[in-house]
């Protein structure tokens, strides 16, 4: 009797959380997004992977108030089967309690995302790390790019190590001809004096970012997102050179280095939080100018390779002046190709709260094409559904 009122208990519970998981059927930005315990999804600057039938939503895990904007918990995970109802799968990737620690709570985590590689069996997290400062307060000026792995998508990844890639290595590949006298442009008296003013910012258009940390640290990696291509090759994407430049790395074959082939693209566009796609054999890049928390236009872009040259196809928000103007008061951080469907994408993006940085929204919109160009408009409410049309 006692195993039979057990089980019925157990049975009430799965039922009772398969009713409420399964009360969503649409996508509704901009307001509250319940998980299957009914709490807010906690996944912000987010990146989404599609395997084994189930979509995994991986995000940066905010707590209250302005403290929240700092890593206090880590990486967070849910995964789904439709992409509106989302299984809490917990903390993946923790921040430690030991200040030594690269990722030591208080640090900054932004942006994780995940791919997975077919040839080790390991799913591969990167994300852009700064260290915990002395003050406790927000310091960028860390710019690495961060590896964590795990044998399952929702983990608990390792974290393996931060770096700033591309030390002494020139551009392979992209804009050259947009990137203005790179190596050439300054001698090394010339990198001392302006390192010694502090003035590197008013030499920016000529590449000077660049030159120091190619002869220095290293490239900055800032607000960043992976691609993996038709052919299994992988490429993290970056803001660098103090956020003026976008730089496109192809990693090795196991996803967790960089093979050094890289490319300089849209140099001084000043773009931040890219997001990438491919469709008919074409690659689409969204961004966002950079202008910290606050919402700004964003811009798209087109290539015929992964390397450039990207062609600016405008700001793809179709809307009112002020949903122009703001993005729908977003910044992007992804475009999930929806599973099962041809030519489906959708474009995600953040809603921040830094005053309360744990109330942050999330935005859904389907990708629309017209002309050749992604357009985004705004819906209150729509399903998949949209795209069967």
């Amino acid at each position: 009797m006692a195993t039979h009122i057990v089980s019925g208990i157990v049975l009430l519970a799965l039922c009772y959380a398969c009713t409420v998981f399964g009360e969503q059927k649409s996508f509704k930005s901009g307001q509250i997004m319940p998980d299957n315990n009914n709490v807010h999804i906690n996944a912000h600057g987010g990146g989404f992977l599609y395997k084994g039938g189930l979509y995994y939503w991986f995000g940066e895990h905010k707590t209250e108030g302005t403290a929240g904007n700092l890593a206090n918990v880590g990486v967070h995970c849910y995964s789904s089967a439709d992409l509106y109802n989302w299984k809490d799968e917990g903390v993946v990737l923790s921040v430690s309690n030991d200040d030594a620690s690269e990722i030591a709570k208080g640090c900054i985590l932004e942006r994780p995302k995940v791919i997975y590689n077919a040839k080790t069996g390991k799913y591969v997290m990167w994300f852009h790390l700064e260290f915990k400062s002395a003050d406790g307060k927000p310091n960028y000026s860390t710019a690495r790019c961060a590896l964590a792995v795990s044998d399952k998508p929702t983990g608990p990844y390792s974290y393996v190590r931060s770096f700033r890639p591309q030390k002494g290595r020139m551009p392979t590949d992209g804009d050259i001809a947009d990137c203005i006298s790179i190596d050439k442009s300054f001698d090394d008296a010339q990198i001392e004096k302006v390192l010694n003013n502090n003035n590197y910012k008013m030499l920016k258009g000529r590449g000077f970012a660049f030159v120091r940390d190619m002869r220095g640290k290293g490239q900055m990696a800032r607000d960043m997102t992976l691609f993996v291509d038709d052919n299994s090759k992988a490429y993290l994407i970056c803001s660098s050179e103090e956020n003026a430049t976008l730089h496109i790395h192809e990693l090795t074959d196991d996803y967790q280095n960089f093979t050094g082939r890289f490319a300089r693209v849209r140099c001084s566009d000043w773009n931040e939080a890219p997001a990438i796609f491919k469709k008919d054999g074409k690659y689409y890049l969204f961004a966002s100018f950079c202008t910290g928390w606050a919402p700004n236009s964003a811009r798209s872009y087109v290539s015929e390779s992964i390397y450039g040259p990207w062609r600016s196809l405008g700001n793809p928000i179709d809307g009112s002046p002020e949903q122009m103007r703001t993005t729908f008061g977003g910044q992007s951080t992804f475009v999930i190709p929806v599973a099962g469907k041809e030519d489906a994408f959708i474009f995600v993006a953040d809603i921040w709260r830094p005053k309360n940085a744990i109330d942050g929204r999330y935005i859904f919109l389907p990708i629309e094409f017209e002309n050749g160009r992604p357009v985004i408009r705004w819906k209150n409410e729509w399903d998949l559904s949209f795209f069967d049309k």
